[in-house]
């Protein structure tokens, strides 16, 4: 799965199986699912057609999920945890039945590195929705939600299905509960103006003296460089990971008994140069930038350099 902001319009790329409850949704396979900020008084005879246009514009094949909101793309908060990552956009001032003066749309999109089976994806929008309810109730809000939520599950289709219930009790649905309860209240805050939005934020869950999550940046980081004096941290967080190119890392066994992938000496995704082409076309594949690496003389797998 590769992400990317362009045109007011959150993208992702892969090869997906995925549930949507949005605008022109149900259960499929697709290549692209769309998160788009609208303006406020948005009309539209057909809005899957307005979603197609965006689609094919950015000249992107195959069939496609998408959102729509008000928010701003740049108030968007991207949640990591495990092999879990949620993106969520959030605002609570939309008409609604019960108080015509709180409106707004709360979307989710959550991505699963690991295989779902077709009923845990649908297990993962109920997870969701209670967990924006219950962060909704936190803040104080007496509804659960906006006349317009919406919410995306979704996976790699050419995954080995690992996951087939996706409930609070299990791994998948706990991590993903994780997120969205606080990723939701973080998204009303930057929307609301109480917390600084100038561009998306992301954030980690850490494991590091008991869990609780940390908002990355590239500014003023702790570890630079942790690779070479010079690079560039955009994709400190790869967006190939696990890639399972042995140029480029391997697998490690973990204490539970079973393997993950390891990269900590992969430098590819730290250059410059790399960083300016993944920029420039962000559908580059690993091949494609191990071509560029190559003429351009850089190391792409090297021990930590300081």
């Amino acid at each position: 799965m590769k992400y990317y902001i362009k045109n007011k319009t959150l993208f992702l790329r892969g090869n997906f199986r995925a549930v949507s409850s949005g605008a022109g949704g149900g259960l499929s396979d697709v290549s692209t699912i769309i998160n788009r900020t609208v303006e406020k008084n948005f009309v539209h005879d057909s809005p899957e057609k307005f979603i197609e246009g965006i689609v094919r514009e950015e000249g992107c094949t195959g069939d496609f999920y998408g959102l729509l909101t008000a928010v701003d793309m740049k108030t968007l908060c991207v949640l990591i945890n495990r092999t879990v990552t949620v993106f969520i956009t959030a605002g609570v001032s939309n008409p609604n039945p019960k108080n015509p003066k709180l409106p707004g749309t709360i979307n989710i999109i959550v991505h699963s590195r690991d295989g779902l089976f077709d009923e845990a994806m649908a297990g993962l929008i109920i997870t969701a929705t209670e967990a924006k309810t219950e962060a909704l109730f936190s803040m104080g809000y007496d509804f659960a939600g906006t006349t317009t939520d919406a919410v995306v599950a979704c996976c790699s289709k050419d995954n080995e299905k690992i996951h087939r219930y996706a409930g609070r009790m299990t791994d998948i649905g706990r991590w993903t509960a994780e997120a969205v309860l606080f990723g939701v209240q973080e998204a009303i805050a930057r929307h609301d103006g109480k917390k600084p939005a100038e561009k998306p934020a992301l954030y980690v869950l850490s494991t590091i003296g008991g869990d609780h999550w940390i908002e990355w940046s590239p500014e003023g980081c702790p570890y630079y460089p942790c690779h070479f004096r010079g690079q560039a941290c955009n994709y400190c967080y790869c967006p190939f990971y696990p890639c399972n190119d042995e140029e480029l890392g391997y697998f490690i066994e973990t204490s539970a008994g079973g393997t993950v992938w390891a990269c900590t000496t992969c430098i590819l995704m730290h250059h410059p140069e790399i960083v300016d082409h993944m920029k420039k076309y962000p559908m580059a594949t690993i091949s494609e930038l191990k071509k560029v690496a190559e003429v351009k003389n850089l190391k792409i797998n090297a021990e930590t350099e300081t």
